[in-house]
């Protein structure tokens, strides 16, 4: 790389399942942008998400905290503004940060050190999705999520996310040339967060055809009766309403379909600020980061969405192209709490002073060839769930466990779809006890669970007093000054247009 600090391009999406991504983009995927980033990043087959859902696993990766410690444990839960994350460590070292796109912010704080935000967010600011432990099995309708999203799969030219993923391609891009103009001489780190693939399933139809004759439209596990699932499983069954709906064989092959189809349709929004990277040539010394929240099941086993430990939900893609640094791929496991340590490795920027609260690790050294000596963590404490759930990555293994439920045990290397749970097997007891024994260090599940309890029980109170007489959104509003813009009377025209354009004397 050159001397001057690298500036960082990341792209983030929604829901991208990471068994699609075993070192880059499965060779079927159309994704021609993707696959080109893939061939000189490095590929981590194996990330996982902190948390599989939303809100807490973004911030999770933004602060390098797992939800236990940044007390964002659910799609309503606040965000606090004295976490530090990688946009304020950045932005201290004198970086430009921005935000094109989703983030998931809940709280008055909608920047967390983001210097500038090109577009509001798609979903609410308030504490208005808070789930309640106090009811167990309660369905919240107008916010859960529901199987409707299958039955209705197919084919739409314009969707909600569709509009809000066009804006946030349209403002990256714009935000990559203004750069390159150099009007500030400062490095910059601009996050471009997209919320497709997430549901519904439906998809442009020009990105429906390219996948007609798709050999991957039915899951390598068929659904399995209601009894059979894992107790956690059936209280996402019975969080999704299933009883309300009838899924028929086209329906799973019209969502997988819809959903890969929206896999491409990011490739090309992808392509789009890529373009503009390159063009202005700045792709030389620009770090660029790809990487998903969470997963989707997919229909694997009947299962849809997220919120479950399973590969399909819990582990996505993440690529990491660095100038200079070889191209490979990584097996070890690594989480998405890795990225803000990484990113401050990458720009030289000290976390020391925040580091015995952090959780992380820089995925530099793994990137060159260090093994790892650190199990992966992840938790989940929200919608569908009774009380926390906890998980270890290490190796072959991954191990869960919830208070209300037994231990799991997999050894995804033998088992690859977790279908067999060796936690009673007695040939794995000395197993089981390692991940048991590292499972007490790390967690006190009643303090955990008496915690969330607390955190819920108080924003629902705030929530429902906030809502009566007059309402104070939260909700990001763009700051865009139209008269200063383009062409003005304060401007020297001959100045304005020499100074937006870029190259000059090409």
């Amino acid at each position: 790389m050159t001397s001057r600090k690298p500036n960082i391009l990341i792209f983030m999406v929604d829901q991208l399942n990471g068994t699609l991504f075993p070192d880059g983009p499965a060779d079927w995927l159309h994704t021609p942008n993707l696959k080109k980033l893939a061939e000189r990043s490095t590929r981590f087959a194996n990330a996982y998400t902190a948390s599989p859902l939303c809100a807490p696993g973004r911030a999770s990766y933004m602060s390098g905290l797992l939800p236990s410690r940044s007390r964002v444990y659910d799609n309503a839960a606040e965000f606090a503004a004295d976490i530090p994350t990688y946009a304020h460590h950045l932005r201290r070292a004198g970086y430009q940060t921005c935000l094109s796109g989703k983030m998931h912010f809940v709280g008055p704080d909608q920047l967390h050190g983001f210097e500038e935000r090109l577009t509001t967010d798609i979903y609410p600011a308030d504490f208005g999705w808070t789930p309640d432990y106090r009811k167990p099995g309660e369905r919240i309708d107008w916010w859960y999520h529901n199987l409707g999203s299958v039955t209705g799969a197919g084919v739409a030219e314009i969707s909600n996310q569709m509009e809000y993923d066009d804006e946030v391609a349209f403002h990256a891009t714009q935000k990559v040339y203004d750069l390159a103009r150099g009007h500030d001489g400062r490095p910059w780190c601009l996050t471009v967060s997209f919320t497709h693939p997430h549901d519904p399933y439906v998809a442009r139809k020009k990105y429906w055809d390219l996948y007609e004759d798709c050999a991957h439209l039915e899951p390598q596990v068929p659904a399995m009766a209601y009894g059979d699932h894992d107790p956690h499983s059936q209280r996402i069954f019975d969080a999704n309403d299933w009883r309300s709906f009838e899924i028929r064989d086209e329906d799973v092959r019209r969502s997988r379909r819809a959903y890969f189809a929206n896999v491409s349709y990011l490739d090309d929004r992808i392509g789009e600020v890529m373009t503009a990277l390159e063009g202005t040539r700045q792709d030389d010394h620009t770090i660029i980061l790809f990487v998903s929240d969470h997963g989707d099941m997919l229909g694997e086993r009947g299962l849809w969405f997220k919120m479950s430990f399973y590969e399909g939900s819990a582990r996505v893609p993440l690529m990491l192209h660095v100038p200079g640094m070889e191209p490979g791929r990584v097996s070890d496991p690594v989480s998405t709490i890795d990225v803000c340590p990484t990113l401050c490795d990458l720009a030289g920027v000290s976390m020391d002073e925040v580091k015995p609260w952090t959780e992380g690790h820089s995925l530099v050294p793994q990137a060159q060839g260090t093994p790892r000596d650190a199990p992966v963590a992840m938790e989940y404490a929200a919608e569908a769930s009774y009380a926390p759930l906890v998980a270890l990555r290490e190796g072959k293994w991954k191990f869960t466990r919830c208070a209300l439920d037994p231990d799991q045990l997999f050894d995804l290397d033998a088992d690859p779809h977790e279908l067999t749970n060796l936690a009673d097997d007695p040939a794995r007891a000395e197993t089981l006890e390692h991940f048991s024994a590292m499972a007490d260090a790390r967690w006190d599940l009643d303090a955990f669970d008496a915690q969330v309890r607390e955190s819920q029980a108080k924003r629902w109170v705030v929530y429902e007093a906030l809502r009566q007489g007059g309402y104070y959104p939260w909700d990001y509003q763009p700051l865009r000054d139209a008269s200063d813009r383009y062409m003005r009377n304060h401007m020297d025209l001959n100045v304005v247009e020499e100074n937006q354009r870029f190259p000059r004397g090409e």
